[in-house]
């Protein structure tokens, strides 16, 4: 296999690209280790599999490194996918690796924020996410483009183009309306940024998987998307259903059909059944490709699944009512065609009548009062930011904005504070992950994936505030249309006020805050 083969494979409208998902596990030598390159051999050997996916430490523990595998696996002649997640490496890091990879031509990665970390070595790890998957795309794509940057020798350079394909993912299987729309945006902002294919979270219902296909089609995002195919087993089915995998949907219906067919005559059999007529419906709906993963499922399973669904192509419409497995009163972005059981073109009605609340009316207030340049007072602070810097005065300045903005958002000091463009919610200290340009995919029924049924996502949180406040296109506006760069860590425990007013960090270049040279 050449290392476009399965780059084209995805943008080749005639061709249905596969991969095939294999986790290496944690170890070295192990026997799950030995078994990927097993399972990496065959498939270089057969014509089915235009790619093996290899995963970053999934579900938030140490395992053999994707990066490494990719490598080793490009050798032995099969073309890798490599999960890129940004959870445990900070910028310099994932620069690092990402040149690993282009020196090693391998140009197919799929960026990811991750699992949040798990158990590792003397307790649970520390948790970095010094990027979100669209500031990564950012920088994929200006490697690409030839990277220019200035050393700390003032030097001015520039690095040879690279070639990566990065893809990116979305999570379309979500009950709320607050939860499910700012994906759609999320997944808008990485198309901008780069992505150049999509694959979305695990789930089970067909409408979902056209409601996806339907919405990248009506934005004109121009991006192909490969369709996640799990290959669902009793044990799978039972995690999902108890949302032990982030992200990944199973609802009750579907738990107890797959425990039932463990009574049954050949459940192997049945599985796999149930997976090539998933087959068969995301190729009859227009998806690029499919993404096979399960444990329970080798190269002989994928070989069938790929076969059988083939010939149940011509009859994928018939399928869809196998599928419809809907969350309870969950929220789908167009409405339903009773004809098909997917969806019409019309929208649906959109069913949250959300509230400001107190605090962010007074955030509203405060803000429009002291940074926006009309405000009373604006004038005063701004020249009071001027005077104050690199004085003995910035010490205690500094420590007034702390206890202030600690008490009412548990700032955590970055000194790039994004409140501005966050309803007034700290992504810092209220998102695990410290996204700043969306939600991840892990939540579940509106609450965080870290804090399950304890503390609701901050975009939840954030998309309900901007839409009581002025509507969805003033949500939009805030959530979708404005990107918020990496925090600039130079900035870390300095005034957050002082570094707007003077154009320091981005909020107030954005604004255009400068302070003329005297």
């Amino acid at each position: 296999m050449s290392s476009q083969d399965f780059q084209e494979a995805v943008v080749d409208e005639d061709d249905f690209a596969v991969t095939w998902e294999l986790i290496p596990g944690r170890g070295a030598k192990e026997p799950q280790q030995d078994e990927v390159f097993e399972d990496a051999t065959t498939a270089a050997e057969g014509d089915i599999v235009d790619a093996v996916s290899l995963t970053d430490n999934p579900g938030g523990t140490p395992a053999l490194s994707a990066d490494y595998l990719g490598m080793k696996l490009k050798e032995r002649g099969i073309e890798p996918l490599v999960h890129f997640t940004t959870k445990d490496k900070n910028r310099n890091q994932i620069e690092a690796l990402l040149h690993a990879l282009e020196r090693e031509d391998i140009s197919n990665i799929l960026v990811m924020s991750g699992d949040h970390q798990g158990p590792a070595f003397e307790g649970q790890g520390k948790a970095v996410y010094d990027l979100d998957p669209v500031q990564m795309l950012d920088f994929v794509s200006e490697l690409n483009d030839g990277y220019e940057f200035d050393d700390a020798y003032g030097r001015h350079n520039e690095l040879n183009e690279t070639n990566f394909f990065p893809g990116a993912v979305v999570s379309p299987f979500k009950r709320l309306e607050a939860e499910l729309i700012p994906q759609y945006w999320k997944l808008e902002m990485k198309v901008e940024k780069g992505a150049e294919f999509i694959i979305p979270q695990v789930g089970f219902d067909a409408r979902k998987f056209h409601e996806l296909i339907q919405y990248i089609d009506e934005k004109d995002l121009d991006v192909p998307v490969i369709g996640n195919l799990y290959v669902l087993d009793s044990g799978s089915a039972r995690a999902m259903n108890e949302n032990r995998i982030p992200g990944a949907i199973v609802t009750d219906e579907l738990r107890e059909e797959i425990e039932a067919e463990q009574d049954g005559d050949d459940p192997h059999q049945a599985m796999i059944e149930r997976a090539a007529k998933m087959y068969a419906i995301m190729k009859g709906m227009g998806f690029a490709g499919v993404h096979v993963g399960g444990h329970r499922a080798d190269y002989e399973d994928v070989e069938y699944i790929i076969e059988r669904g083939e010939e149940l192509e011509s009859e994928w419409e018939d399928l869809v009512s196998e599928f419809e497995y809907p969350m309870e009163d969950g929220f789908y972005y167009y409405e339903r065609d009773p004809e098909t059981g997917l969806n019409a073109e019309s929208h649906a009605p959109l069913p949250e009548n959300p509230s400001q609340g107190l605090k962010y009316r007074g955030f509203k207030v405060a803000h429009e009062v002291m940074f926006e340049p009309d405000g009373a007072l604006f004038g005063p602070m701004r020249y009071t930011a001027k005077k104050v810097d690199d004085t003995w005065m910035e010490g205690p300045y500094e420590g007034f904005e702390r206890v202030a903005k600690t008490i009412s958002n548990d700032c955590q000091e970055c000194g790039n504070c994004a409140l501005f463009d966050m309803a007034y919610l700290c992504p810092m200290s209220q998102c695990p992950k410290n996204e700043r340009n969306g939600p991840c995919g892990g939540s579940y029924d509106g609450y965080c994936e870290v804090y399950p049924e304890q503390d609701e996502c901050v975009y939840v949180r954030a998309y309900r505030k901007l839409k009581a406040d002025s509507g969805v296109e003033k949500a939009r506006e805030k959530l979708r249309e404005t990107y918020i760069p990496p925090p600039d860590w130079d900035l870390e425990g300095t005034s957050s006020w002082i570094n707007y007013y003077l154009g320091k960090d981005y909020a107030g270049k954005r604004a255009g805050n400068q302070v003329a040279e005297e």
